[in-house]
């Protein structure tokens, strides 16, 4: 019964928002990025978009040439391994970590279309979740 819900193309995404947490025993934190993960389309993308300023004001002791270091791991494509396939990759990425760079739940969507394109979604979810 539940397979008639979804349409046979639709192409399911998952996300996670990657956080900044500089006092972990606070759990306050400071969305920092996005990680994305569309299987069907073999798709994945990581970003990160750090406002200094925001970050400062929030921890006026961090150290943003670390952080941005530590952060540009989400964005290199051959992290873990170019080898390893797209969703395990994601998998390892969206791992829960206890840490002050901390990752989200994954969250599920679905494209507006079958044939939309997974940037698109994206970009949107950027603006919504970071910027």
């Amino acid at each position: 019964m539940t397979a008639d819900i979804l349409p046979k193309d639709s192409a399911l995404y998952e996300y996670a928002v990657i956080r900044y947490v500089p006092r972990v025993d606070r759990e306050e934190f400071i969305n920092v990025g996005l990680i994305m993960l569309c299987k069907r389309r073999r798709w994945m993308k990581g970003e990160i978009r750090l406002n200094e300023t925001r970050i400062l004001a929030f921890d006026p002791k961090a150290d943003l040439k670390r952080l941005r270091l530590q952060l540009s791991l989400f964005e290199r494509p051959d992290v873990p391994g170019r080898d390893i396939p797209a969703e395990e990759r994601y998998r390892w990425m969206a791992a829960a970590k206890s840490a002050v760079i901390q990752v989200s739940p994954s969250h599920p969507g679905l494209l507006p279309t079958p044939d939309a394109d997974p940037a698109e979604t994206f970009d949107r979810l950027m603006a919504d979740l970071v910027d």
